[in-house]
């Protein structure tokens, strides 16, 4: 499961959409939150930009994310590849507590408010490194 966090991770950064260097950090292993969003009008831009816009401000002001990753799918895709996604958010913790309090910050709270009504389909996978 590692091993997957791991590829998972590195096959995303080297798709990244938009990274800033200030807003990632080492890849903490101890907790990995792997959040995958199906947005309803994936083509519209408005409704990309204000996505965008709001998951950008909640991953900058989380005081528990480490590792805030934000990416998309790829274009070319192999048979075994699920792009059906419209953004991926990988983010680490350094302890299942500390995602805990994540869930239930005033920022994770205002983003579901301010863009819960653009998706369509969220999947969350959780990980603990062994």
């Amino acid at each position: 499961m590692k091993l997957l966090v791991t590829v998972m991770f590195l096959i995303f950064s080297a798709i990244g959409y938009g990274q800033k260097t200030d807003t990632m950090t080492r890849f903490d292993t101890t907790f990995a939150h792997t959040v995958y969003f199906w947005l309803q009008n994936p083509d519209r831009q408005e409704d990309r930009r204000a996505f965008e816009a709001s998951l950008r401000k909640f991953m900058d002001t989380s005081a528990y994310a480490k590792t805030k990753y934000i990416g998309k799918p790829p274009r070319a895709s192999r048979d075994v590849v699920d792009g059906s996604f419209t953004y991926a958010l990988i983010v680490t913790f350094e302890s299942a507590e500390a995602q805990q309090k994540y869930q239930d910050e005033a920022p994770h709270k205002l983003f579901i408010e301010e863009v819960g009504h653009l998706w369509k389909k969220v999947i969350v996978y959780d990980s603990m490194g062994i």
